[in-house]
């Protein structure tokens, strides 16, 4: 079944200062499951483009394969968009970013498509610092092939099929960090207060800009034990017994200060403990936020917040000295400047 966001809006919606309301920013209408974590994030990123007057055609939105990257669908409708296959966004943005910098890329991916099959191409979009926005839709699960752990389950979650999870999750947060990205953060889908100026300060940011977001999945993390899940499901599909309908859930919120803990009870009783960071902790230190990380998941805890910001990095342009024009607006004569010019070229490597 399709459906269609109606076209009018009140006339009175606020303009931001290209003179564009909120719904310059939407997309379609999302076919996730209703009260999915994914759906609060690309309201935060419509929010974040709106309060920051980004003309929409100047965005690039590129995904790989899972629920996650069927979400740019649902915002920037008027953007360019790519849907790469599994695990092969990074290197995708990573040729449009060579092609085009003038446009900001936005790509979105999943624990599955960036944890499993793509974490080749995630570590080596990181350590090129592909100037991009690289957001992490995170709830453990391989949603669109029926809910098996992905490699970011923790240690002692329990699966659909009943079986708690045995094996070390990886912390993507922790590689990145460990792999030299120059702006790094956590977050959770239900916490729009933090989310919106976490993604806005990744926008301004120069470089790669990385923000993992525990986002609960309401269908196949529906399980006592499970430690990103959603409520309420698990109870009505014992009862119904259908498997191809998910009853609606209401979105889990959370919004709490700086430098406090939340504890957040997901619908199936699991709890998630998050801790957000307080504004003393020293953004520009990746030793301590590797420490910090630590030390708050032997608490118990998933410290959310910016870790790290590197405000001088060098982008992947600036280090390979690439021409400051985009490549797709180079003529013939500069991109094939003739047997002259390399030549010379191979006489410097001599």
């Amino acid at each position: 079944m399709s459906y269609k966001i109606p076209a009018f809006r009140h006339p009175n919606l606020p303009r931001n200062d290209l003179g564009y309301t909120t719904k310059d920013y939407e997309g379609a209408v999302s076919t996730l499951c209703a009260g999915c974590g994914h759906d609060s994030i690309s309201n935060a990123i419509i929010e974040a483009c709106f309060e920051m007057s980004i003309p929409p055609h100047r965005v690039a939105k590129l995904s790989g394969i899972g629920c996650s990257s069927k979400t740019p669908t649902y915002f920037l409708g008027n953007s360019h968009g790519f849907n790469s296959v599994h695990g092969r966004m990074p290197s995708v943005a990573t040729g449009a970013n060579m092609a085009n910098r003038d446009l900001l890329y936005i790509g979105v991916s999943g624990d599955g498509d960036t944890a499993s099959i793509g974490m080749g191409q995630f570590v080596h979009a990181v350590r090129r610092n592909v100037n991009m926005v690289y957001i992490c839709e995170n709830n453990g699960v391989y949603g669109l092939t029926k809910g098996q752990d992905s490699a970011t389950t923790d240690i002692g979650s329990t699966s659909k099929k009943g079986e708690p999870n045995a094996l070390e999750p990886i912390d993507l947060c922790a590689i990145a960090l460990q792999l030299g990205a120059t702006f790094v953060a956590n977050s959770f889908s239900g916490d729009k207060k933090q989310l919106v100026p976490i993604i806005q300060a990744a926008i301004a940011h120069q470089g790669f800009a990385f923000i993992n977001v525990i986002s609960p999945c309401v269908t196949f993390n529906n399980v006592p034990g499970s430690t990103k899940a959603y409520d309420y499901i698990r109870q009505h599909m014992a009862s119904t017994n259908t498997v191809d309908y998910v009853p609606p859930a209401e979105e889990i919120t959370a919004e709490y200060d700086e430098g406090t803990d939340e504890l957040v009870t997901m619908h199936d009783g699991s709890i998630i403990n998050l801790h957000k960071l307080e504004m003393k902790h020293d953004i520009h230190s990746r030793t301590s936020a590797l420490s910090m990380m630590q030390e708050y998941k032997g608490q118990g805890k998933v410290l959310t917040g910016i870790l790290f910001m590197d405000e001088h990095s060098n982008d992947i342009h600036q280090t390979m000295h690439t021409t400051k024009t985009p490549l797709r607006e180079l003529a013939e004569d500069k991109l094939c400047p003739g047997a002259d010019a390399l030549s010379v070229i191979n006489d410097l490597h001599r």
